[in-house]
């Protein structure tokens, strides 16, 4: 534990949990004070219907009689500072148990250089249909397809949500898939095979590839700048009558 002397030096910092079994670093985070311990605490408290991929790591560690390693990677930040070093670690990592990416990751996270070249040079996407942008992380789609990762599971007005032409699974600002979604069902594994099933009210949608001349006025264009950012993964552009969100 760090002291008071020690913390106050430190102010925010980002840090990594490592498995000392393999080396492996298995979670980044940022804070201040001693919240870079706190993960243990957390373990030691929790249920096992409590346990979270990183707590079950840390819980595993310490069962086969080794302690979990604290790195501090970066310190003396500002908060800010703080999240956008966060956001580069979790991208420099990718087997870290994050259940989220860090600020900004979905936008200007991890890219290849001709990722880089085609999201600010693509041409700039025009909706002339009612459309649902939803945005989709990079691992997720790393994981299994676009379709996939686009179609469940999300919160929304399937009412709404069933009035579109079209949707645009969106990646770091560029539109990466086009579908028209034939129905929109409540997320359960029974609609969903396969799936987790979620404890709050979510939704998803079955649906096929929008054919080429309605797909090619989308796949592979920008989104403008002031429909990215947003913390709502999910934006109405388009055509629609009065404001649909």
């Amino acid at each position: 534990m760090f002291t008071n002397h020690v913390a106050k030096q430190l102010g925010y910092y980002v840090y990594r949990l490592i498995d000392p079994r393999n080396g492996e670093t298995f979670y980044v985070g940022k804070g201040k004070g001693n919240r870079v311990f706190a993960h243990v605490r957390g373990e030691s408290s929790a249920g096992a219907d409590e346990l979270t991929e990183k707590l079950s790591r840390i819980r595993q560690i310490r069962v086969d009689g080794f302690e979990v390693a604290h790195v501090i990677h970066r310190h003396d930040m500002t908060e800010d500072q703080a999240l956008e070093v966060e956001a580069a670690l979790i991208d420099a990592f990718p087997e870290v148990t994050n259940e989220v990416g860090g600020r900004g990751s979905d936008d200007r996270g991890l890219m290849h250089a001709q990722q880089v070249i085609e999201r600010y040079e693509a041409p700039e996407a025009m909706f002339a249909h009612r459309a649902i942008l939803i945005n989709v992380g990079r691992t997720a789609t790393e994981r299994e397809s676009i379709y996939a990762a686009v179609r469940y599971a999300w919160t929304i007005d399937a009412r709404k949500a069933a009035k579109a032409d079209v949707v645009l699974a969106v990646m770091q600002g560029l539109v990466v898939g086009v579908f028209v979604a034939e129905k929109w069902l409540p997320a359960t594994v029974e609609n969903f095979p396969g799936t987790i099933e979620l404890v709050d009210r979510r939704w998803g949608f079955v649906g096929r590839e929008a054919p080429p001349e309605l797909a090619g006025l989308y796949l592979r264009r920008r989104v403008p700048s002031d429909l990215r950012g947003a913390r709502n993964p999910i934006r109405y552009v388009g055509p629609w009558e009065g404001r649909p969100d």
